[in-house]
């Protein structure tokens, strides 16, 4: 859901939809806890041994100040058992402090690794839900709140041992002084009720207005030149920015909670204290306690009333949770399922059955037929936004289609297993990225490795070995030190598709020459018809590059209006219209 959308739902459907995803989100919070370790068992026991020693020694240090007073014997032991205990907490706080980081370091890098591989896995398909931007947030700011969650959780139970442990330690000093104590906790409890209702979402919306600018930001800076061209700055900075009206309303009702808590916590805490206080200043004037007894008695009225320490971890679960939650969106979204067969023998035969592709609720392609011959080159052609480029992207299962279905060879693309799939299919993009350590990295970059000698020859095919050869170490040029033009860096692609292409039956160009000049597209194109003979599908936007090959597909209307040869086409105008600018 888009930040937009965010702030257009009614509160209460916001509050439904929190709940519903709630669940599989505290799922993933105890799947992170597992994935920690024994680094979570630690914090559990350096924190346990810390609440403990905070919870004894003002019993401690109470029995010291009678002991001292009456003068009698012992003092020396009970100063050394208080520095025991002071020593016990000072040293459960730093060992939880070492194992609280490495916990949350485990925790992290489990759920950026399952995130990671998963987003990968649901591949082009996750633009539907959530832009590139937003994926890129939740992968780094939802992974770090969420992976913190083991280890605040296990902090937030055992800093409930002092504050438990309190009313108990003033029972025993006195009864009267547990019952003045119990009179505040109601309030107390309410406080804390209300905030961790509300942290939560809070927190999401927050992070959700974060993800929308970082999506604004990405697609700003891919298209930095064109801003900049245009002189627009000032109005994309706004358009970027335009989400942190939310962002600024989520973080004020996040830290008004805060303030509010706090403030009320400010008013109820001095209270109780004051109440517990005294009574047992009116209990050591009855000579029921003793003066070290009400030094224990105003020490546990603080820690049994030590709100702010329960806070500061329940605001910690409260981001973790709201980071799940997000992590949790994106999980949601199914990766592709592969089969199990392999291909019959076979050179490429490409079918497309009845195939219909929905894209925010309108019908792109509709119920399409198309059959290419194994071993054939054919073109696809069409205006803009006929669905040329989808088709590609469901011919080699980039995409599956909402009804319908996709073959190569006879086999359901569904069928095929990942590796098989791939191996069977090679691309190239109009736009491609390159992968890779180096230039030669790049065209290798692939799940197979090709022969050696390939990497060579298909640069020569794609017209890219003279300008790598010119490079200071040729081949191995790393690729951050390579300034590429669009022409270069389209010849890398086609080179890396060209090394692949012999163990593939399907070779899919898409656009993947639209920046060559002419001469450059020639010599390409000749090394495509002739040097190769899988089955060729090129998406088509130059006339010139329809009339090389030897087939068409003409698309219009999500539909294949007309197959045929470039020359039996051309007589049709409205053919010809498709390769004219859009007035």
């Amino acid at each position: 859901m888009s930040i937009m959308e965010v702030i257009r739902v009614p509160r209460s459907k916001r509050v439904s939809d929190d709940r519903r995803r709630r669940r599989p989100a505290e799922r993933l919070l105890g799947q992170a806890a597992l994935r920690s370790g024994g680094w979570v068992a630690l914090v559990a026991v350096s924190a346990l041994a810390e609440a403990v020693g905070t919870l004894v020694l003002p019993a401690v240090l109470g029995r010291g100040v009678d002991i001292a007073l009456k003068g009698g014997a012992g003092s020396g032991w009970w100063a050394a058992g208080t520095a025991g205990v002071i020593a016990v907490v000072a040293a459960g706080d730093a060992l939880g402090q070492f194992a609280t980081g490495a916990s949350g370091a485990r925790g992290t890098a489990w759920l950026r690794r399952l995130l990671c591989r998963h987003v990968l896995a649901v591949g082009p398909r996750l633009d539907r839900s959530f832009p590139a931007g937003d994926a890129v947030s939740r992968l780094v700011g939802g992974t770090t709140d969420a992976g913190a969650a083991p280890a605040a959780a296990v902090a937030a139970v055992t800093s409930t041992v002092p504050a438990l442990g309190a009313p108990v330690a003033l029972a025993l000093i006195d009864p009267w002084l547990a019952l003045a104590f119990a009179a505040g906790l109601p309030p107390l409890a309410l406080v804390l009720r209300a905030f961790v209702r509300h942290t939560s979402s809070r927190a999401v919306r927050y992070r959700q207005a974060q993800g929308a600018i970082a999506a604004r930001l990405l697609d700003a800076i891919a298209g930095a030149r064109t801003i900049a061209a245009a002189g627009t700055v000032e109005r994309e900075s706004a358009r970027v920015l335009a989400p942190m009206d939310e962002l600024r309303a989520a973080g004020l009702a996040t830290w008004q909670t805060v303030r509010r808590v706090m403030a009320q916590g400010a008013l109820l805490v001095p209270l109780l204290q004051a109440v517990v206080l005294g009574v047992g200043g009116l209990e050591l004037a009855a000579g029921r306690i003793s003066p070290g007894g009400l030094l224990a008695a105003s020490q546990y009225a603080v820690l049994g009333s030590g709100i702010g320490v329960l806070i500061a971890y329940l605001g910690q679960l409260g981001r973790a949770r709201a980071g799940a939650m997000r992590i949790a969106d994106v999980l949601a979204v199914p990766a592709m399922d592969h089969g199990r067969r392999a291909l019959p023998a076979g050179r490429g035969a490409l079918e497309l059955r009845a195939v219909t592709v929905r894209q925010t609720g309108q019908v792109v392609l509709d119920r399409l037929d198309l059959v290419v011959p194994a071993g054939a080159i054919v073109a696809v052609v069409g205006r803009s936004g006929a669905g040329k480029s989808l088709l590609a992207a469901l011919a080699g299962r980039l995409l599956d289609p909402d009804e319908g279905e996709v073959l190569i060879d006879g086999v359901p693309l569904r069928e095929l297993g990942r590796g098989e799939l791939r191996r069977a299919v090679q691309y190239a993009f109009a736009r491609p990225a390159l992968l890779g350590d180096s230039i030669g990295g790049a065209i290798r970059f692939g799940g197979t490795v090709p022969a050696p000698g390939l990497v060579e020859a298909a640069a020569r095919a794609a017209c890219a070995d003279s300008f790598i050869r010119r490079l200071p170490n040729g081949y191995e040029t790393p690729l951050g030190e390579v300034p590429m033009s669009g022409g270069e860096v389209q010849r890398i692609g086609l080179a890396r598709a060209f090394a692949h292409a012999p163990g593939a039956r399907l070779l899919i160009l898409d656009d993947a020459t639209s920046s060559l000049d002419t001469v450059t597209e020639m010599q390409v194109t000749r090394a495509l018809t002739e040097q190769l003979d899988q089955t060729r599908l090129v998406i088509a936007h130059r006339a010139a590059t329809a009339a090389r090959a030897g087939w068409v597909a003409w698309l219009d209307a999500g539909r294949v209006r007309a197959c045929g040869s470039h020359r039996e086409l051309w007589t049709d105008p409205e053919y010809r219209a498709t390769f004219e600018p859009t007035r």
